[in-house]
C-alpha cells in the first residue's frame, strides 16, 4: 500500500484511534501485553464488537480492542482508546521484539517506535520540538506523507499507510471490518501480572531484531 493512495480505504485510521504494530507476536500474546485477560477475546467482526462497547464501568471507559496477525505483524486497534500509546504497554508489547505505535486522541497526534522495551524514536508529527533523541529517520518521513495529504482531513491515515506499506502488510478498512479477536477492557483497570508471559525473553542480543 502507498501513501499516494487508499486514503478513503483508510477511514478507521483518521479520527480518534491507536494502532500498534509488534513484530513475531500473536493476538493473545498482544491482549496480554496489553493488560487484557486474552480468553475472554472472541473472533468477531467489526459490527459485532462493537456490542461489545457499552459506556463506562467502574474502572473508567470501556475500550474496544481488536488484534490479528498479518504476515510477520500483530496489529491491535483501538478506537477512541489510547493503551497501546502508553510508555508502560509499549515496553511489554516490544520486550524481546519491536512495536510500531501510532495514535490521534484528542487532538494529539504521536509517532512511536519502540524495540525491547526502549524507545527508540519518539514525535509529534508537526512539532519538531518533540522529537526524541538521537533523531531517527522516520520523521522526514512521515511530514512528508502528512505534507502530501495536507488539507485533507485525513488524520494519521498517511502515516498508517507509510507504515503499512513499510511493513509489507494491508489493513484498510474491508479488512478491518472482518473476523478479528476482540474484547472489550476498562482502560483503567489492573494490569494483568506478567507470570510466564516474559519466561526466557531476556535482552535481544545484539542484530538479533532486524530493523525495518
Amino acid at each position: 500500500m502507498k501513501t499516494e493512495a487508499g486514503m478513503d480505504s483508510l477511514r478507521w485510521a483518521v479520527a480518534w484511534m491507536c494502532v500498534t504494530f509488534t513484530r513475531g507476536l500473536n493476538p493473545k500474546e498482544v491482549f496480554t501485553r496489553c493488560g487484557a485477560d486474552p480468553d475472554q477475546a472472541r473472533l468477531l467482526d467489526w459490527d459485532a464488537a462493537s456490542d461489545l462497547v457499552s459506556g463506562d464501568s467502574d474502572d473508567g471507559m470501556v475500550l474496544l480492542l481488536r488484534s490479528g496477525r498479518i504476515g510477520d505483524w500483530a496489529f491491535c486497534v483501538e478506537e477512541e482508546g489510547g493503551i497501546g500509546l502508553g510508555e508502560e504497554t509499549l515496553a511489554k508489547l516490544s520486550r524481546g521484539t519491536e512495536t510500531y505505535s501510532l495514535s490521534t486522541t484528542d487532538g494529539m497526534d504521536v509517532f512511536q517506535y519502540w524495540r525491547d522495551g526502549e524507545c527508540v524514536e519518539y514525535f509529534e508529527p508537526g512539532m519538531e520540538h518533540t522529537r526524541s533523541e538521537p533523531f531517527g529517520h522516520w520523521w522526514d518521513r512521515v511530514e512528508a506523507a502528512l505534507a502530501e495529504h495536507e488539507g485533507e482531513g485525513a488524520g494519521m491515515a498517511p502515516v498508517v499507510a507509510l507504515v503499512l506499506d513499510h511493513l509489507g502488510i494491508t489493513l484498510d478498512d474491508d479488512a478491518l471490518a472482518g473476523p478479528w479477536l476482540s474484547l472489550a477492557l476498562a482502560e483503567n483497570a489492573p494490569s494483568t501480572p506478567p507470570g510466564d508471559t516474559y519466561a526466557g525473553e531476556g535482552p535481544v542480543p545484539p542484530g538479533a531484531v532486524e530493523i525495518l
